[in-house]
């Protein structure tokens, strides 16, 4: 791993949970030695990546972020145009919507919408590392990743997240060909316990996913005409946007 790469790799530690951390939790979780961390972070707050408080040893996410995300929005105008979808599809679903991003083989949640239709509804918190087997979306982006990476995933020890988790490799193979076949994937219960969830994978110019759009609802409320209203509107949803961002549908996606 490269002296660039471990500095980034330090950066993709904060999240939700740890919006600041120490040197020592920042060395226990990236695995390094304690004085390559320190002098990564002290380069990457010399460049404006990372901040400390005054009379502070925790570190925290800089501004120099800010900036790069703001070029990056305003020449893929991602953000802005998936909130967009993501508004349209709470509104005829009345559910719950999320889009998620694959970057460095992690899948995470980029933005999420809420329906005011009902009072019960799916929780969501952006920035979420989403697990590629339990998910619709992980599902769903697996099922037209590029060559190896489903095969490498499943390879890979598959954590069990709730009961109804799906670990056994021959079955997640049979739902990722179903999702190849209808361009929608489908988690019951997979990832959070009673969440009905449908994904369909959004393109980019190379014709392969860059993430995913998901719609999740209680399975309480997923009566057979709520699953084919998300289905119908998830995948058109997903085309919308592909296009939207200047991306492309491979010819086996059934479009």
């Amino acid at each position: 791993m490269g002296t660039v790469t471990k500095a980034l790799s330090l950066l993709g530690l904060f999240s939700h949970a740890r919006l600041e951390m120490g040197l020592s939790e920042l060395t226990r979780l990236s695995g390094m030695n304690k004085a390559t961390v320190y002098r990564m972070m002290s380069e990457l707050q010399a460049a404006g990546f990372v901040e400390q408080l005054d009379g502070d040893r925790t570190y925290r996410l800089g501004a120099e972020l800010l900036r790069l995300a703001a070029l990056r929005e305003a020449a893929v105008p991602l953000l802005s145009v998936s909130r967009e979808v993501l508004r349209h599809l709470c509104e005829v679903t009345g559910e719950t919507a999320h889009m998620s991003l694959q970057r460095d083989g992690r899948l995470s949640t980029l933005t999420h919408a809420y329906s005011t239709r009902h009072g019960t509804r799916v929780a969501m918190e952006d920035a979420v590392v989403l697990s590629f087997h339990a998910t619709s979306s992980g599902l769903a982006y697996l099922a037209f990743a590029a060559p190896g990476f489903a095969e490498k995933v499943l390879a890979s020890p598959l954590t069990r997240y709730t009961p109804e988790t799906e670990t056994d490799p021959e079955r997640l193979r049979a739902a990722l060909n179903e999702a190849r076949r209808t361009g929608v994937a489908e988690s019951v219960g997979g990832f959070e316990a009673d969440v009905h969830s449908h994904a369909a994978p959004v393109f980019g110019p190379d014709q392969l996913p860059v993430g995913a759009l998901a719609v999740a609802a209680p399975v309480s409320r997923m009566t057979p005409e709520l699953r084919a209203l998300i289905r119908t509107e998830i995948k058109a949803s997903a085309l919308d946007l592909t296009q939207r961002i200047g991306g492309f549908c491979p010819a086996v996606y059934p479009a």
